[in-house]
């Protein structure tokens, strides 16, 4: 059982608003005039999820501030075994909320710049956009991506019940102007919403996808595109959309033949990094540390990382494995 904290990582699906460090949120939010309650002693599912998150965003004004979480990021990432990561990023929601349409952007990327120069991670940008907001605001966000070079996608999150149709073109031109796609689907909802993130929505991954077995079409079609899934299993058990680890639908997803990646989508929130999130999996499943390697290489190849910087994460697997 080699150590899963030295295994070499990509990580796909993670929040960075749902990373920060409680005592940096309190300490920010001193800094701006917010007071931080005690950290919860447990996550009781959404409510604490939307209460979290709205805290969160509270908190955060300054440039100083989303530096400083980006900062952070990249160094509590480099010291659980990732080597790259495409952390998920609301910016024009910030820039609208704060009146300033660049800065928050701005500012995560100079974090990150910081912390690849210090920690030797590879960071990269995905700007998400509500399903509940509106298409104009997802224009805003295209026009980012565009913009600047750390921004490597684009995609729909949040709210499933609320239909991607609306946004098909600012998607459409995404990938016409060299902008990655990615949309949340399959998770809270059935694989409907896949269906229409693979089709008219041009997602080039899943984030989620866990009702994907409810429609084997579905399966056949997204196994044969190579379509990877951002499984994000301890996420998925705390916000109740599986009853516990061991009936997650992770091993099913694999026997499919589905391109399966491991992920952890709100670490701050439930505690689980990514390397732990590994260790859950492996102890949960049995899987050994072949089947975790393979795991850990499915991330990077569905990564958008350049092809120098998976081959060099795709050879340290290989060594760790060895």
């Amino acid at each position: 059982m080699r150590d899963l904290r030295a295994l070499p990582k990509a990580h796909l699906h993670v929040h960075l608003e749902s990373t920060v460090r409680w005592a940096t949120l309190a300490e920010i939010g001193a800094g701006n005039g917010i007071t931080v309650p005690d950290r919860p002693a447990s996550f009781a599912g959404f409510a604490d999820f939307f209460d979290q998150n709205d805290l969160v965003r509270a908190c955060l004004r300054r440039p100083a501030d989303f530096h400083r979480i980006a900062l952070e990021f990249c160094e509590d990432s480099a010291a659980d075994g990732v080597r790259y990561a495409e952390v998920s990023f609301t910016a024009a929601g910030h820039g609208d909320r704060l009146g300033d349409p660049t800065m928050p952007l701005e500012a995560v990327l100079d974090g990150l710049a910081e912390g690849r120069e210090r920690f030797g991670i590879e960071c990269r940008v995905l700007i998400d956009h509500s399903r509940r907001r509106s298409v104009d605001r997802a224009w805003r966000s295209l026009d980012l991506a565009e913009r600047y070079a750390g921004v490597v996608a684009v995609g729909l999150a949040g709210d499933e019940a609320f239909p991607g149709d609306p946004f098909v073109e600012v998607f459409a031109a995404a990938r016409d102007r060299g902008v990655h796609v990615v949309h949340h689907a399959g998770e809270a909802c059935g694989p409907a919403s896949i269906r229409q993130a693979v089709g008219a929505g041009r997602t080039e991954r899943i984030g989620h996808g866990i009702t994907i077995l409810d429609d084997p079409d579905l399966v056949a079609e997204v196994r044969e595109r190579g379509l990877a899934l951002e499984v994000c299993p301890s996420s998925n058990v705390a916000l109740g959309f599986a009853r516990t680890l061991a009936d997650h639908p992770l091993p099913r997803l694999r026997d499919a033949g589905l391109l399966v990646t491991i992920n952890t989508d709100i670490p701050s929130l439930i505690g689980t990094p990514l390397a732990s999130e590994y260790s859950r999996v492996r102890d949960a499943f049995g899987y050994d540390d072949r089947v975790v390697a393979e795991l850990a290489r499915n991330g990077v190849r569905a990564s958008f990382a350049p092809d120098a910087v998976r081959d060099r994460i795709l050879a340290d697997i290989d060594a760790w494995l060895a």
